[in-house]
């Protein structure tokens, strides 16, 4: 049992430093563009 719950430690800390990793290194940014749009207004 306890190997079970040492493995899982390991694979837990291992994700956590793939995310770090991933967060810093990948390229996640958003691209960036500039939208026009015109809008009507209802008029009552």
């Amino acid at each position: 049992m306890l190997r079970l719950i040492r493995y899982l430690f390991y694979l837990a800390l291992l994700m956590m430093l793939g995310l770090v990793g991933y967060a810093y290194l990948g390229d996640i940014s958003v691209p960036k563009r500039q939208i026009e749009q015109t809008l009507e207004t209802p008029t009552y």
